[in-house]
């Protein structure tokens, strides 16, 4: 019988070298077991990314698309004339006399002094509160005389609940003292005289000037100044610019009763945050008609004093406001 010579041992290393190496090739090609294929999961997130991008793309698509039809719903307003301003800003007047021919300035008062001191005490509070606070103080002090000999701590005492009680009491004091001693007790009823005295301001000088002194003045606080802006009548945010933006506008005889107007529907209607358009008599007449609820139902609910059918801000309100009076300040409460 003839016998096959047998391999070499070289040639046997080489052929076991050979399968060892495909075989370690194979290991780190198959996956785990359970696990799925490296490319195979790089492959999904690189899928699931494309998918979220696409998602996001389609989404920008159509609010891009409902910017552009919304905007060709609601044409782009022309540019008004001045004389057109003018016109549009002098009926919005008109309807406003109309809406509350009872408007009045909201501070209780009955004298110069006590209007000077209430507008002096209506800074970063509410009309209310110093309502609610001057009785007490005009009862201690009724006169400049009284107010600038009170003791500072007392002064403090009966205007804390209108807030910033200490600077505001620095004022009083002050303003009462330069009464006493510059313009023999009573309160000037020239602008120039006004400013002068501590504490106040072309708006404080303003107020008491036209409802004390029968003196036209526009009074810019934040609500005529908001509203100003959104009617149209001016752009500028600092109040004297207000004014005299304003006060170019209409003939001065209308400044005062304008000023408790405009002051009347932005309490009432134009709210800072939520105007109530829906509910506005003017709203034909605003440029910045849907800022706010324009839906009627829900703009009623969002009126406020008397239109929501709440209190007024006096306690003593004239003979012809048609709302109910605000309340006294409660009582402390008794200590336990």
């Amino acid at each position: 019988m003839n016998e096959t010579p047998e391999k070499p041992a070289a040639a046997k290393k080489a052929v076991t070298k050979k399968a060892t190496a495909k075989k370690a090739v194979a290991k780190k090609a198959a996956p785990a077991a359970g696990q799925a294929p490296a490319r195979t999961t790089a492959a999904k997130k690189t899928a699931a990314k494309t998918a979220t991008a696409k998602t996001a793309a389609k989404k920008t698509a159509t609010k891009t698309a409902a910017k552009k039809t919304a905007a060709k719903k609601t044409p782009a307003r022309k540019p008004e004339s001045r004389v057109a301003m003018v016109r549009r800003a002098r009926r919005i007047n008109r309807e406003l006399a109309e809406l509350y021919p009872y408007a009045h300035p909201e501070l209780d008062f009955t004298n110069p002094f006590e209007l000077l001191v209430a507008t002096v005490l209506s800074a970063q509070t509410t009309d209310l509160r110093v309502n609610q606070t001057t009785p007490r103080l005009f009862a201690v002090c009724p006169t400049p005389e009284d107010m600038a000999a009170v003791d500072p701590e007392r002064l403090e005492e009966l205007i804390r609940p209108t807030g910033f009680f200490r600077a505001k009491a620095k004022s009083l004091l002050g303003l009462s003292a330069a009464l006493r001693d510059r313009f023999g007790g009573e309160v000037p009823g020239r602008l120039e005289d006004l400013v002068t005295l501590p504490g106040v301001g072309r708006k404080t000088a303003n107020v008491v000037l036209g409802n004390a002194f029968g003196v036209p003045g526009i009074t810019v606080d934040t609500h005529f100044g908001r509203l100003a802006r959104r009617f149209g009548w001016t752009t500028a945010e600092d109040a004297e610019k207000v004014e005299a933006d304003v006060a170019g506008i209409f003939p001065k005889s209308e400044w005062t009763m304008l000023s408790h107007r405009v002051v009347f529907h932005g309490r009432r209607v134009c709210h800072s945050r939520k105007p109530a358009c829906g509910a506005c008599a003017i709203a034909p007449l605003c440029p910045a008609y849907g800022e706010g609820e324009t839906d009627p139902e829900k703009a009623k609910k969002l009126l406020k004093y008397e239109l929501g059918g709440q209190p007024g801000q006096r306690l003593k309100p004239p003979a012809d406001y048609p709302g109910q009076p605000a309340p006294p300040m409660a009582p402390p409460a008794a200590a336990s």
